[in-house]
């Protein structure tokens, strides 16, 4: 809800934003204290230790338990949080964060400069299982002069630096001691963030409260209950009887089904476009997707405009790589996969597949191209996706079979493991281009992000361009011409870039939408007593 921790996760389901007229007008009350916020959630979830968790349920709850040094505001500023201020010497090879005085652990310990060098020691460890320790592996030296001070050195420029410490910064009191891969801490986090821990009742709910100490003020809202709910139309039913306050509407929900004056009375809808996109991702060591001229026929085989209208109702845009237009890094000029089934069927024929009429598939040495692709349970846009690409596939010859598994076991029993020849799936991004983790050859092995094992000499050269210099220009060169390529090669078939279409209950008050969205003042929305449903 407060932000994201880490520059891109991989999503269960900025920026013209449209709001809907009840939000923009200015609340005359104060603002109070009390009741208890519910958010629907289709997936629960894995590890509430960050730097351990690359699914978007963990970083919900992780973010508003954990704290980064720096923040984005809601014009997508970078501006401090555990950090009041920060100098950056003039060759932007040293940062110096002076830190808040006064902000204590949830359990009542100091936070102190100790506890952002163990941060930056443990996510280097090679011991620490973090798909999230590339961004620190650039810095040179950390060293803290005295409790509030850190001095961060790089041995080169690193562009993406300053916004790297938003990750969340960790409590060496309590992990110190421990391998971080046994922390209780996975199950009941500590941070210095606007909400504490309660329970976890898996598979049901996760519960926070607010933190009367928080260093920004208590959150005014006392309880935040993360409510898991597997299937989009039965979250959807409790939203309507009244027992969930907010969660993201799917496109039918949005178009069709929440125009009704209860509706209209209950709930504020808004939308806008997300820093995200959904893609069909493909295990590049099954000898299947080797050769890049399947992979492009492929995408010439799916129409994306049909899926954008047909499963979006028009509640997105197509996808033509990893980034949103309208970003300085977006390359609008790459080579593009407009529906052309007659294209596909040639590239195929020449990588020696061949027509069998008597069944209507693609053979190739006695075997037929098919395949089974995994999404996870609960997202209907994906499943009515990967139908649309079923059949869209099974028009050139690919027989593709579609399997949905439960979030928790898709991403630590396939995702982690690569037990997968083709996913659809989504990544959320940062407002930094640099996409290091997610392509970079080295994030292959383990639990790194580059799962589906995309190797490209260039595609490394240019990522490692891209971080290494503050040269706009040249960063904006890199990132062009990395998007050319892997709109060469496919290792992922783009999408589509869908619209964030959150609904919430119209007691809350207080939102503000901006660049940011809308939860990046969550700790700011609040109640009026007579509306307030809970009690502590």
């Amino acid at each position: 809800m407060k932000r994201r921790l880490f520059p891109f996760i991989l999503t269960l389901g900025i920026l013209a934003l449209i709001l809907p007229k009840a939000a923009c007008g200015a609340q005359a009350e104060k603002p109070v204290t009390g009741d208890t916020i519910i958010v629907g959630s289709i997936g629960d979830a894995s590890n509430l230790i960050p730097i351990l968790a690359t699914d978007s349920a963990s970083q919900d709850i992780a973010s508003l338990v954990y704290n980064g040094l720096v923040k984005y505001n809601k014009n997508l500023k970078l501006v401090g949080d555990l950090a009041k201020s920060w100098d950056i010497s003039p060759d932007g090879l040293t940062i110096t964060f002076h830190l808040r005085k006064g902000v204590t652990w949830q359990d009542g310990k100091p936070f102190t400069s100790d506890d952002v060098l163990f941060t930056y020691k443990v996510t280097i460890d090679p011991k620490t299982p973090t798909a999230y320790a590339g961004d620190f592996m650039m810095v040179k030296k950390v060293t803290c002069p005295d409790p509030y001070t850190v001095v961060v050195k790089y041995d080169h420029p690193f562009a993406p630096a300053l916004g790297s410490w938003g990750a969340a910064i960790l409590p060496k009191h309590l992990l110190a001691d421990t391998p971080i891969t046994k922390s209780p801490l996975a199950r009941h986090p500590v941070g210095t963030g606007p909400y504490i821990f309660d329970k976890w009742v898996p598979g049901e709910k996760i519960v926070l409260r607010a933190n009367p100490n928080y260093f920004e003020g208590r959150p005014y809202i006392d309880r935040y209950v993360y409510r898991i709910i597997p299937d989009m139309a039965t979250m959807f039913m409790v939203l309507k009887n009244g027992s969930l306050d907010e969660m993201g509407l799917t496109p039918l929900q949005y178009r069709r089904q929440t125009n009704t004056p209860f509706f209209k009375k209950n709930f504020r809808k808004y939308k806008y476009l997300s820093f995200s996109y959904t893609y069909l991702g493909y295990n590049l060591r099954d000898p299947l997707f080797k050769d890049r001229r399947v992979r492009q026929a492929i995408s010439y085989a799916i129409d994306k405009k049909e899926i954008v209208k047909g499963v979006l109702l028009g509640l997105g845009k197509v996808a033509t790589g990893p980034y949103k237009p309208d970003t300085w890094y977006y390359n609008p000029h790459v080579k593009r996969y407009p529906y052309n089934p007659k294209k596909a069927r040639a590239l195929l024929r020449a990588c020696g597949w061949k027509l069998n009429p008597k069944d209507g598939l693609l053979y190739k040495n006695g075997r037929p191209f098919e395949f089974t692709v995994i999404t996870n349970q609960g997202n209907n846009s994906r499943m009515k996706t990967a139908e649309i690409i079923q059949w869209r596939l099974k028009m050139v010859g690919i027989k593709m079979k579609i399997r949905t598994i439960e979030w928790a076991s898709f991403i630590s029993q396939f995702i982690n493991k690569r037990r997968f020849q083709a996913v659809i799936l989504g990544w959320t991004t940062g407002q930094d281009p640099d996409l290091f983790d997610i392509w970079h050859s080295s994030k292959i092995k383990g639990n790194g992000l580059n799962f589906i094992s995309y190797r490209n000499r260039e595609v490394d050269r240019l990522l490692e361009e891209g971080r290494t210099t503050f040269d706009i220009e040249k960063r904006k060169e890199a990132y062009f011409r990395f998007q050319e390529i892997l709109a060469e090669d496919q290792p992922y078939t783009f999408l589509y870039i869908p619209m964030s279409l959150p609904i919430i209950s119209a007691r809350f008050h207080g939102i503000k939408p901006a660049p940011a969205g809308i939860s990046y003042n969550f700790i700011r929305w609040w109640v009026p007593k007579n509306l307030q449903k809970y009690k502590q």
